[in-house]
């Protein structure tokens, strides 16, 4: 998950729409703790998870270097830590 930064919404912001699903691995989707409560966190999901449908506005797709976030997620954990620390660094503007 990443986290960070301003929005020009504010700190928390209404869902913007539901259109498109979660249909398998590099969906890009917004994290919030309920309806309307988006923030700046974002994460990539690396399956298919049609669970959130409804839940977290997809905003769009990893459509190259897929093999990044795949090395990332190597050093992930069911507890959601990190075996190792993961930083990014030159990441360019999403």
């Amino acid at each position: 998950m990443a986290l960070g930064g301003k929005s020009i919404d504010g700190e928390k912001f209404d869902d913007k729409n539901f259109i498109l699903k979660y249909t398998g691995p590099g969906i890009l989707s917004m994290a919030n703790t309920g309806p309307n409560t988006n923030g700046l966190q974002l994460f990539i999901c690396m399956a298919k998870t049609e669970w959130l449908d409804g839940k977290h506005a997809v905003f769009g797709k990893v459509k190259e270097v897929m093999n990044i976030a795949e090395a990332i997620e190597s050093f992930g954990s069911r507890n959601g830590n990190t075996s190792k620390k993961i930083t990014t660094v030159d990441c360019g503007q999403i």
